[in-house]
């Protein structure tokens, strides 16, 4: 299922956004979650008996843990100021990048406050780019911030900014430090959408037809999830606390069932670039991880 406010906007609209939108804040929302909802992430995004600090509460002597990727399903779909942008065609609408900063190692049942703001909009000409800021509050403070951008199709056209452009996080010209692979399953997405996005985009062969794509894709947030593990196993000796922001862009779709290549080039400054791609192909790129 859709998000509510991408499901009220009018579908065959071809228009330019608002620019007037960035600066505006969607409803704060209360949220909570449980070790029940971190273990759910976990599997979600591959995690099994390899991993039990992540999987498993109940393990002698192991202490549960979360991944760093887990707050971008909190309160997922609720609380968002996208209706002010304009109408749009949500079917136009894809996700772009998103970027994750953990203030600190999540606990594995809280509460919090998120807010989210539309921080920019670009205009690329036929289509258009809303860049939203979210932020998760708790009674320490900021746990952690998400930044992510939509391209919406046939949505530019108002004369505004194009934005940034060139290249961005490009790894360096040589073999990667690490390389991890992921085997998804071909019910990947089903226990994925159990966390929160139920777009049938990623279950239902109908609907993924009508979209164009021949059998279900993986979510994006999902491929992004398995980048997170790996990055995290392989910089951080596992250790969410020394997680400290990722940022990807979304190149291409994942077709459940397919391996996942991450590979990392370690800058030696407490960062590294990184990309995903299944074969030759690549489905996540413009990667960069900071870590201690």
């Amino acid at each position: 299922m859709l998000p509510e406010v991408l499901r009220n906007h009018r579908k065959g609209t071809d228009m330019p956004l608002d620019p007037s939108a960035v600066g505006t804040k969607g409803d704060p929302v209360d949220l909570s979650w449980d070790s029940k909802d971190c273990l759910l992430y976990a599997v979600g995004i591959g995690a099994g008996a390899d991993e039990l600090a992540f999987t498993t509460e109940n393990t002698a002597d192991v202490v549960q843990q979360v991944f760093p990727t887990f707050p971008v399903v909190l309160g997922w779909g609720k609380g968002s100021p996208m209706k002010a942008v304009g109408e749009f065609d949500p079917a136009l609408l894809v996700h772009g990048q998103q970027a994750v900063t953990p203030a600190r190692a999540l606990p594995t049942s809280g509460s919090a406050t998120m807010q989210s703001e539309i921080v920019a909009m670009y205009d690329k000409g036929k289509a258009a780019v809303v860049v939203s800021e979210t932020t998760l509050t708790d009674a320490d403070g900021v746990l952690c911030t998400l930044t992510s951008s939509a391209f919406i199709r046939g949505a530019g056209g108002w004369g505004g900014d194009r934005g940034p452009s060139g290249p961005v996080n490009e790894p360096p010209q040589r073999d990667p430090d690490h390389m991890v692979s992921y085997t998804t399953a071909p019910d990947q997405a089903f226990v994925y959408r159990l966390s929160g996005d139920r777009n049938p985009l990623h279950t239902d062969p109908s609907f993924a037809a009508r979209g164009g794509f021949p059998t279900p894709i993986l979510h994006g947030l999902c491929s992004y999830g398995f980048t997170g593990r790996g990055l995290l196993h392989s910089l951080c000796g596992s250790d969410p606390s020394r997680f400290k922001h990722i940022e990807a862009r979304f190149a291409s779709p994942v077709i459940p069932g397919e391996t996942l290549d991450i590979r990392i080039w370690d800058n030696g400054d407490g960062s590294a670039m990184f990309t995903t791609s299944v074969g030759d192909r690549t489905v996540i790129d413009q990667g960069l991880v900071k870590f201690d």
